[in-house]
C-alpha cells in the first residue's frame, strides 16, 4: 500500500511515517502541509491511500478530500483528526471517507483502520461512533417529541396545518374544507395554543418537522 500523508504538523507526519514503516511496513510515498499539496502530490505520485487531517490551512481536509474523490474517486481516504464532532464526521462520510479516526486514540485504530480500506470497509474509531450514535439519539428524541405535539391535534387540524403550510389562504381553506374562515382561524389558533408557538412561520416550520407538508 503506497501512503501519503497530509498534516499542518512536522512532528505529527514524521511520527507517523516512522510508525508506519516501522511497525507496519508501509511505503509512505510523500507528506503535504495543507490541502492543496494533498492534492498535488495525489496527482503527481497516485497513491493508495491519504492520511488526512481536517484542521488545515489554506485547503482544509474536508474540502481536499471532496475534489480528491471527484478526480481520484480510485484513492482512499482516512481522516485523521482531533475534529470528532458530529459535523465534522457525518461531512466526512457522506464525501466519500473511508474511514475516520481519532486522533487521540492508539495506533492500533489507525492500524485497523487501514486493514479496513484494504477490504473495502468503512472504519470508525470507537470515540468517532460514539458520535454517531449521540447524534441519532439526540435525532430520534426530537422525532419523539414531534409525535407527541402530533397527537395533540385532531384529524380536522393536522388537516388545516398542512393546508396553511403548503401556502393556502385562510378563504382557500374554509372553501377546500367546507367550513366557514372563522372557523379556519379558530383551528389556527387552538393550533398555535397546542404546539406552543405564535408565529405563522413557526406553524410552517412544525408541518414540515411533523411530514405534513405535501
Amino acid at each position: 500500500m503506497k501512503v501519503v500523508l497530509a498534516d499542518d504538523h512536522t512532528i505529527v507526519r514524521q511520527g507517523l511515517r516512522s510508525l508506519l514503516e516501522t511497525k507496519l511496513g508501509i511505503e509512505v510515498m510523500g507528506e503535504a502541509s495543507d490541502g492543496r499539496e494533498a492534492l498535488a502530490l495525489t496527482e503527481k505520485l497516485q497513491p493508495d491511500l491519504i492520511i488526512l487531517d481536517i484542521a488545515m490551512p489554506g485547503l482544509n481536509g474536508l474540502e481536499a478530500l471532496q475534489q480528491i474523490q471527484v478526480y481520484y474517486p480510485q484513492v482512499k481516504v482516512i481522516i485523521l483528526s482531533m475534529h470528532v464532532e458530529e459535523n465534522y464526521v457525518s461531512r466526512a462520510l457522506r464525501l466519500g471517507a473511508s474511514g475516520f479516526v481519532y486522533k487521540g486514540s492508539a495506533f492500533d485504530d489507525l492500524e485497523l483502520a487501514m486493514r479496513a480500506v484494504l477490504k473495502g470497509e468503512v472504519f470508525l474509531s470507537s470515540a468517532v461512533s460514539q458520535v454517531l450514535v449521540n447524534g441519532f439519539l439526540q435525532i430520534s428524541t426530537q422525532k419523539q417529541q414531534d409525535q407527541i405535539l402530533l397527537e395533540r391535534l385532531s384529524p380536522r387540524e393536522r388537516e388545516i396545518l398542512q393546508l396553511f403550510s403548503e401556502g393556502k389562504t385562510r378563504t382557500q381553506i374554509a372553501e377546500l374544507l367546507s367550513i366557514s374562515v372563522k372557523t379556519v382561524d379558530r383551528h389556527k389558533e387552538n393550533l398555535k395554543d397546542k404546539l406552543e408557538t405564535k408565529k405563522d412561520k413557526e406553524l410552517r416550520l412544525l408541518a414540515g418537522r411533523f411530514g405534513l407538508t405535501g
